[in-house]
């Protein structure tokens, strides 16, 4: 496909059937293919499965943390203090990194999680009761799906309470900064940072029992995360540890309201609730590409050679559909058999926060359909507005009546 072609983006469709039939339109064109994204900037567009999964892990290609959004315009201390993490980082480097944090981010620490998970679940669930018993409508993305996760991270991390609103304003802002105004991002961004410092600082003169302070005691005999690479990893975290799970529960709710077959089945057999979050992952996941890479030498795939130096743009939403190596692709359906998605990536970069994805996503959903017999959208007419978005994959807002 020519650059400059007028098939629509997926990335700024707004309802999930125009985003899938972009999604489709692209890939009938091929696996691999030419494209010019909403900025105006021309990529390598991967939409099949095993191509996605070949790149993913290919040694040339390489994270440059200047193909971040707005990334002349940022000075450059906000810039290093934003994007010297994992997410931009390649080997050795990465290895480094990724060694430190995963002695932090341990899976025992994300299991401790599943109490207090389940408890501040059941007070969402509680407030939405009494919001919706006369019948009216609420809305399920801000009365569960963002509250939840934006409020484990935070916990998990030691942020106050008070602080979590304006942490909303800002990821909102920051996630999605391709499609904002440059002066908004920066805004935003510099809010955001300056307010990580500050924390980290706090935590430094008083630590808890948090990951946070975890992260700044991690040592690998003299090396330790770097002052940039510890608010690069805590900006990390607070955006990627919530808004992709916001669009994990979300969209989870809202595929089983859509599918009455496959909603009486879990209700009647709740053992299939991870089931049910690795088919919402695998189609109709939370992110619609990870942060693009740059070939670091030509790469032949799928039958095109990219050349050196081009940016690549991997569609894990396409590749997780490919009728190539998932049956009946477009189908909603719990009793798939298991098999390997691409929606928290693969290779060096595959997502740290996968085990605390998914123990929210069953948690939260399980705990929903428990609480709400008769839960049920509020529209049947009308489709959920998407956010327009490189990265991420998730409706604006889900009403629904709990019944």
């Amino acid at each position: 496909m020519a650059v400059g072609s007028p098939v629509p983006s997926p990335f700024t469709e707004t309802t999930g059937t125009a985003r899938s039939a972009a999604l489709d339109a692209l890939t009938t064109s091929g696996p691999v293919q030419r494209f010019t994204l909403f900025n105006g900037v021309p990529v390598w567009l991967v939409t099949g499965y095993a191509e996605a999964r070949a790149l993913l892990a290919h040694p040339a290609m390489a994270k440059d943390p200047e193909v971040v959004p707005h990334a002349k315009a940022t000075p450059a201390d906000l810039h290093a203090a934003m994007y010297t993490s994992v997410l931009t980082a390649n080997p050795p480097h990465h290895t480094r990194l990724r060694k430190l944090v995963t002695a932090a981010f341990t899976v025992r620490r994300i299991e401790r999680l599943r109490p207090r998970v389940q408890e501040i679940t059941d007070g969402l669930l509680d407030a939405l009761d009494e919001a919706g018993a006369d019948g009216a409508p609420v809305d399920l993305v801000a009365g569960l799906c963002y509250p939840l996760p934006i409020t484990v991270i935070a916990e998990l991390l030691g942020v106050p309470v008070a602080d979590r609103e304006a942490f909303r304003g800002w990821s909102s802002i920051v996630i999605n900064g391709s499609v904002h105004p440059a002066d908004t991002y920066l805004s935003a961004a510099a809010d955001m940072v300056a307010y990580l410092r500050g924390m980290i600082s706090e935590k430094r003169r008083s630590p808890a029992d948090d990951l946070l302070s975890a992260l700044i005691a991690v040592r690998d005999g003299q090396d330790r995360l770097s002052e940039d690479e510890l608010s690069s990893m805590v900006f990390l975290l607070l955006l990627a540890g919530h808004e992709t799970t916001v669009n994990l529960i979300s969209g989870a709710v809202y595929s089983l309201l859509c599918h009455p077959e496959q909603l009486r089945l879990v209700r009647a057999e709740p053992g299939r609730l991870p089931a049910v979050v690795e088919e919402q992952l695998r189609q109709d996941g939370p992110k619609q590409t990870p942060v693009p890479s740059v070939t670091t030498a030509p790469i032949t795939v799928g039958g095109v050679t990219i050349p050196r130096g081009d940016v690549v743009v991997v569609s894990l939403l396409a590749a997780n559909r490919d009728p190539g190596r998932f049956a009946e692709p477009d189908r909603f359906d719990i009793t798939r058999p298991a098999a390997p998605h691409l929606a928290f990536g693969h290779g060096l970069h595959h997502c740290l926060g996968a085990p605390l994805a998914r123990l929210e996503g069953a948690i939260a959903v399980g705990s929903l359909l428990r609480r709400f017999p008769g839960l049920r959208l509020a529209d049947t007419d009308t489709e959920p507005q998407r956010l327009p978005s490189l990265l991420m994959n998730g409706v604006a807002d889900l009403p629904v009546i709990l019944g």
